[in-house]
């Protein structure tokens, strides 16, 4: 017999739960490999359980980041094809191992107006459908089986840590920070919520734009985003994720992404500000993407970007509706969107 968390049946299982590493004083982090297979072995396990996925459906979503390598890995285990839409700025190396893996990575080239490359993908991505009745699309940005999917990571902090007072991280489709943040508190968990963005995000209200810090933000509105959860938000620049990516690698050996640097950079200072408080950072990556840009001095000169240049503490914002140019914190409170976007456009 197998000993009990020795030997496990797959690889996504085996990194599916985040390692608990006391990172300094009051803060911890939640050190994922691959944090977007929490929701990925989930909802597709699940779907094979419900019958939504039969010996030949075919598994289709839109993703340019780790979403779709969560997938492919699971498909491949599953032995299913897997149809990923994507657009030209994948990374190489990730459209490499995903096309290793199996998947069909479908490129689609030009944006759509509005919604950019995240609309047209999502009309791409509905054009297979109709094309492939046997399909089962995850739809990570409204399938509540996503936010779901972290009661096993909320379990896990819980039992390592006991009382959580702050739990922060970064937000794109809204499943991570708002399962795991809903789960900690129906278990009775004092935790304070923080959600980490970047500017010209519309995610919590500012207008869609260019946006250097890839897998934070986004140019749609997730339906898994719930708003109400949140008592703080932040919003980092790239050139402030970069660096603080760096520094927690300098100073803690955590070789982590950017979207971790970001939050990262939040958390040390909320720790840091409430030292009596146990705050606990969720780290969704490993840098081995990363190696050619954030971690290459050089790339971060040509782009205009310092390697140590970490800011001490966020610029409280009046109007988290504006853009800024530097790492800004705003209070939320837990409020509907639609609430806190009412008030700017009344005060205007």
């Amino acid at each position: 017999m197998n000993a009990p968390g020795l030997v496990f049946n797959e690889i996504t299982e085996a990194g599916l739960l985040p390692r608990i590493v006391h990172i300094d004083g009051n803060l911890y982090g939640a050190v994922f490999n691959l944090m977007k297979m929490v929701p990925a072995r989930y909802i597709l396990r699940r779907a094979v359980e419900t019958g939504q996925i039969g010996p030949d459906t075919v598994v289709i979503e839109t993703t340019s980041g780790t979403f779709g390598l969560a997938l492919a890995m699971q498909t491949a285990l599953l032995r299913r094809r897997l149809i990923l839409v994507s657009d030209p700025v994948i990374d190489a190396n990730l459209h490499r191992r995903l096309s290793d893996l199996g998947a069909t990575v479908d490129i689609v080239e030009k944006p759509d107006e509005p919604g950019g490359f995240q609309a047209a993908r999502l009309r791409r991505l509905a054009e297979l459908q109709a094309e492939l009745p046997d399909s089962f699309c995850p739809q990570q940005y409204s399938n509540p089986d996503n936010p779901a999917s972290y009661q096993v990571v909320a379990d896990h902090l819980a039992d390592a840590l006991g009382r959580i007072d702050c739990l922060v991280g970064p937000v794109g489709s809204g499943g991570s920070m708002c399962g795991t943040t809903g789960a900690l508190r129906a278990l009775g968990q004092p935790v304070r919520s923080i959600g980490v963005d970047t500017h010209h995000s519309l995610l919590f209200g500012q207008p869609d734009g260019h946006r250097d810090l890839r897998g934070l933000g986004n140019s749609l509105m997730p339906a898994n985003l719930d708003h109400s959860v949140f008592d703080e938000v932040h919003w980092c620049t790239a050139a402030e994720a970069y660096a603080a990516t760096r520094l927690s690698h300098r100073d803690h050996a955590l070789f982590q992404g950017p979207t971790s640097g970001a939050a990262y950079l939040v958390a040390r200072w909320w720790a840091q500000t409430n030292p009596d408080a146990t705050c606990v950072v969720m780290l969704p990556d490993e840098g081995y993407r990363y190696q050619a840009t954030v971690y290459d001095d050089e790339w971060l000169a040509r782009h205009g970007m310092a390697a140590d240049a970490v800011a001490d503490k966020p610029e409280e914002t009046s109007d988290p509706t504006r853009p800024g140019t530097r790492w800004t914190r705003y209070a939320w409170n837990r409020r509907h969107l639609s609430d806190v976007v009412a008030e700017f456009q009344k005060a205007r």
